[in-house]
């Protein structure tokens, strides 16, 4: 069976590495960018079936970045769930308009709750 394909868009190196290995472990595979600007070229590249996208990112941030993911043809069809500590009602809001298959707070979810997320938005499909 092929292993479906995850991109995470995440700065923060020391929870790259746990999200990667707790990933990896479900039997994803894991492909990492650690700004904006790179996120959007590796899922062009990498044509994850979901991507993980933090919003505090250097380069561009991921509001930016999921407006860019949904304005191509090529990457508009990936769902994208936000993973971020910013937790205002403003930021959900602007998140889901944007098109943001799921708005998780990291301090809010578990990395089981995450996995189970990403498990379920994968169902869907």
């Amino acid at each position: 069976m092929e292993k479906s394909k995850i991109l995470i868009v995440e700065d923060d190196q020391f929870l790259v590495k746990i999200y990667q290995t707790k990933l990896e472990s479900e039997g994803f595979d894991i492909e990492l960018a650690l700004d904006g600007e790179e996120g959007i070229k590796k899922a062009a590249k990498f044509m994850p079936e979901l991507i993980l996208l933090d919003l505090i990112l250097p380069k561009m941030n991921g509001f930016e970045v999921l407006k860019k993911l949904k304005s191509e043809e090529k990457t508009k069809n990936i769902p994208v769930i936000i993973l971020s500590n910013l937790g205002q009602e403003s930021d959900v809001k602007q998140g889901k308009e944007l098109g943001a298959a799921d708005y998780l707070v990291k301090s809010d979810h578990s990395i089981n709750e995450i996995i189970d997320k990403i498990k379920k938005e994968l169902e869907k499909k």
